[in-house]
């Protein structure tokens, strides 16, 4: 008798938790990456052992939660073909990547969240990577909310913002557009840069320093941002909160920290508010990145006045 594949054997196995009761409705399964720990098994097969449950409707993935028990089985997936646009593949993927994040994308996967096959997808979307490109280009849509403030640094402060909260509700978007000296063609994303070269235009600065600044905000928020796609991972395969993640490594910190070997960084975590908190860290590296960027702007300023004080010979 052949041997059952194995991701059919780990369907199974979560299947039966669904059966049983022990997986209710609207409960996390486990991630891809905690099937690969538990059952000792490649992506690729912890992605068809999704998918397998996915096409028997037992499973959906939920933006900012994971892929959870579905509430209503196979009445919540479309007929194969039916109304497949591109638009809809597109949003289809930003849901299942801000729920599992970018490595669970690929095309089968979405495919099968429409009960299609892969080269259906292929008639709209020509490969994978145009699929991120565009899904990169619909989130980034829109600007922030409100009249643009005066002062450059308050207008670099609103877009920065904007950007992070883009970043906090898609947190795989920072990896997908990571590449800072090979820039994704995005009309969206390009209007962001418009908008923050705009701020900096007319205070002094090179045509090549405002370039940088803008490069090195983006990468400061990006770089930030990084943390927040490893956290929602992190919540995902562990179940744990932050707070409650510290909780269970309390005893294993105080050991470390007992046999004193590192004094300093003991009492700073000490303290009642260590600052772990990423929208506060974002906050203080912002606000010393553009306090830098302020005194570019003054040096800038400083070099042009002597450049026009007249000397007598």
């Amino acid at each position: 008798m052949a041997m059952e594949p194995p991701y059919l054997r780990i369907a199974g196995d979560i299947r039966r938790r669904i059966a049983s009761g022990e997986l209710a409705p609207g409960d996390r399964i486990p991630s891809t990456r905690h099937i690969t720990q538990e059952w000792g098994v490649a992506m690729a097969t912890a992605t068809k052992a999704l998918s397998t449950l996915n096409r028997e409707g037992l499973v959906q993935a939920v933006p900012g939660v994971g892929t959870v028990v579905a509430e209503s089985g196979r009445e919540r997936s479309p007929a194969p073909h039916q109304g497949l646009t591109r638009d809809r593949i597109i949003r289809t993927a930003i849901a299942l990547v801000d729920a599992e994040g970018l490595a669970a994308l690929s095309m089968r996967r979405v495919a099968t969240e429409f009960g299609v096959s892969t080269m259906a997808l292929y008639r709209h979307v020509p490969s994978k990577g145009e699929l991120v490109r565009l899904m990169s280009e619909t989130v980034f849509n829109g600007e922030p909310p409100g009249s643009r403030p005066p002062g450059w640094r308050a207008q670099l402060e609103r877009e920065a913002r904007w950007l992070w909260a883009l970043y906090q509700r898609h947190p795989w978007l920072a990896r997908a557009m990571a590449a800072l000296t090979r820039p994704m063609a995005s009309p969206h994303a390009m209007r962001y840069t418009e908008r923050v070269l705009s701020a900096l235009t007319g205070l002094g600065l090179t045509p090549t320093q405002i370039l940088h600044v803008h490069l090195a905000l983006l990468g400061y928020s990006q770089g930030v941002a990084a943390a927040v796609e490893l956290e929602s991972q992190a919540r995902q395969d562990t179940g744990m909160t932050p707070e409650e993640w510290m909780a269970s490594n309390e005893p294993r910190m105080e050991t470390i920290q007992t046999a004193g070997s590192y004094p300093i960084l003991s009492t700073l975590f000490d303290q009642e508010d260590s600052g772990l908190e990423l929208d506060a860290l974002f906050e203080f590296g912002l606000a010393r990145m553009l306090d830098g960027v302020e005194s570019l702007i003054e040096q800038s300023g400083a070099r042009a006045a002597g450049a026009h004080t007249w000397r007598p010979s």
